[in-house]
């Protein structure tokens, strides 16, 4: 659906995406598969329009986190093969097999549930199984005391009727981290990993068809790890030190305008609890864009967004749908004009570092409120505003 306000919207640039694809896919060489992580709506981006955008680029996979996000994809056309790396209940396991969607297995508990609700319909669910060499969250434990355990829940798994193992896979912890405590930790987990593919693999007497375990810290770092598949997902959408050092571009420009302005005298509080006063007359700008539709209250006071003319600090609290600016040097700044809250000329970096957090969670958190807007050679291609409205 469009939207009929012109107040805070994201443009999604899809040329960025593919490009950015095309110099990860050179990177890791055409003969390893590329998955594409799109779970929470492809970070915030838009899971339809980014997997279509990556199907037709030649991508191989695209991962996400519920059978709801993989029906979403298939719904609307999506034939690339998913892979579910989060829980599915029991009674899904025939539309999993239905809509051609391959499920990650963790434990020996989902195996046995899958393989039943499988054999009773007499038809064979795809699946990758889950390694936990070290992340400490999903997966078989296989590390120390717990390898000869592991490869033997493993074995069971795969032997079980109704379940094809096509891949297996594991999550690096710190694979992003540059110290060298980090660096020998993701080398262990990676050895690990290899420890216990190669011993299954011997005592199954095959290999499996795909396996992969670079997320994005491994993909720009470890070519060692890129195996049969990578799933860069950060690096994906052009955030982060390696993608600045890739020469990767950001996908997602958070966009919103100048709604109001304001001239308040010195010593006028500004906004909840009055944390900020004005130290001078002050040309204050007010902007439609608050913590409803995902500025982070937490950087009240400290963040600036980049107006034509410049950074333009953010003052007072940061409210549930409005923020204000301090335009007080820039008379050129009035009611209608853009204000850029993170893009190609304010850093997405800035905000997550101020705001102690990382980009995905600046991106993730961008409200279904703010319409996405998906640019292909500087034109709107498609507009999507994830509201209901019924007429």
């Amino acid at each position: 659906m469009e939207s009929t306000l012109r107040r805070t919207w994201s443009e999604i640039d899809l040329d960025a995406l593919k490009y950015n694809y095309s110099v990860l896919r050179n990177k890791v060489g055409k003969s390893v598969k590329f998955l594409g992580v799109v779970k929470a709506d492809a970070y915030g981006h838009g899971s339809i329009m980014v997997s279509k955008t990556l199907e037709e680029a030649g991508a191989d996979y695209l991962a996400v986190s519920s059978i709801d996000e993989a029906m979403e994809l298939r719904v609307n056309g999506i034939k690339m093969p998913i892979l579910i790396l989060g829980h599915t209940p029991k009674e899904q396991v025939e539309r999993l097999i239905e809509y051609d969607i391959t499920q990650a297995v963790t434990c020996k508990a989902k195996a046995k549930e899958y393989s039943n609700e499988a054999v009773k319909i007499n038809k064979i669910l795809k699946i990758h199984i889950k390694v936990d060499t070290g992340m400490s969250r999903l997966g078989y434990l296989c590390d120390g005391d717990f390898f000869d355990t592991g490869i033997e829940g493993i074995l069971e798994a795969i032997n079980m009727r109704g379940l094809d193992a096509e891949g297996i896979f594991t999550h690096f912890a710190v694979s992003d981290e540059d110290d060298e405590k980090s660096v020998e930790y993701t080398k262990h987990q990676l050895k690990l990993f290899k420890d216990v593919i190669s011993e299954v693999e011997r005592r199954m007497g095959r290999k499996f068809r795909i396996r992969h375990c670079a997320n994005t810290g491994a993909v720009a770092k470890y070519p060692e790890t890129y195996m049969d598949m990578v799933r860069p997902g950060l690096l994906l959408y052009g955030y982060g030190a390696y993608a600045k050092e890739l020469g990767l571009k950001p996908v997602m420009t958070l966009k919103t305008t100048v709604s109001t302005i304001k001239i308040y005298p010195a010593g006028t509080p500004v906004s909840y609890g009055g944390i900020y006063v004005t130290d001078k007359t002050t040309r204050m700008g007010v902007l439609p864009y608050g913590y409803a539709d995902g500025f982070f209250r937490a950087l009240s006071n400290k963040a600036t967004l980049m107006t034509a003319n410049g950074k333009a600090f953010v003052r007072g609290k940061i409210c549930m749908d409005m923020c204000m600016i301090d335009i007080s040097d820039m008379p050129d700044v009035e009611v209608g004009s853009e204000i850029e809250v993170f893009g190609k000329n304010n850093p997405i970096e800035e905000l997550s570092d101020l705001a102690g957090t990382i980009p995905y969670e600046l991106t993730c958190a961008v409200s279904k409120r703010v319409p996405r807007k998906y640019i292909v050679n500087n034109e709107v291609i498609e507009q999507e505003l994830m509201l209901r409205m019924r007429g």
